[in-house]
């Protein structure tokens, strides 16, 4: 399994997002992050400073989300819609889909997998896939409402 360090994943992010802004060729899951990166410009100028990017701390008392964070979970729901798994999660994102543009029903899918996350910590195990599941599938419900 690939675990990068926080630098890594912090690097990974600046460097794609200089080379969308430069035109230079994406390669893999840079393509994803770029566009993801697009859609939160409130992220723009962290990115363009990736000395301050690397050094930069989000903690909870700062009430800061952290930018890395949060891409990065974006990056995950993406992956997991386009592979379907966990098994179900691309049904779960379509019907969020009728009622929620692309950013916003990959929103939902994101605060329903910070949950699972959160859970899993707390616990010391993996992720219960039932349980992110069955979450996925109230909010598709409550949208439809």
């Amino acid at each position: 399994m690939f675990n990068p360090s926080r630098e890594q994943v912090r690097q990974f992010f600046c460097e794609a997002w200089r080379k969308y802004r430069e035109r230079a060729i994406l390669e893999g899951a840079e393509v994803t992050a770029a566009d993801l990166i697009r859609h939160h410009p409130e992220y723009h100028a962290l990115l363009e400073n990736p000395a301050l990017a690397l050094e930069q701390e989000f903690t909870p008392e700062s009430g800061q989300m952290n930018p890395f964070l949060h891409l990065s979970l974006h990056l995950a729901v993406a992956e997991q819609i386009s592979i379907d798994q966990p098994p179900g999660i691309r049904a779960a994102y379509q019907a969020l889909r009728t009622r929620l543009d692309v950013h916003a029903a990959e929103h939902a899918i994101l605060e329903c997998l910070g949950e699972a996350l959160w859970r899993a910590q707390r616990q010391g195990g993996a992720i219960d896939a039932a349980a992110y599941l069955e979450s996925l599938r109230r909010v598709a419900r409550a949208c439809s409402q």
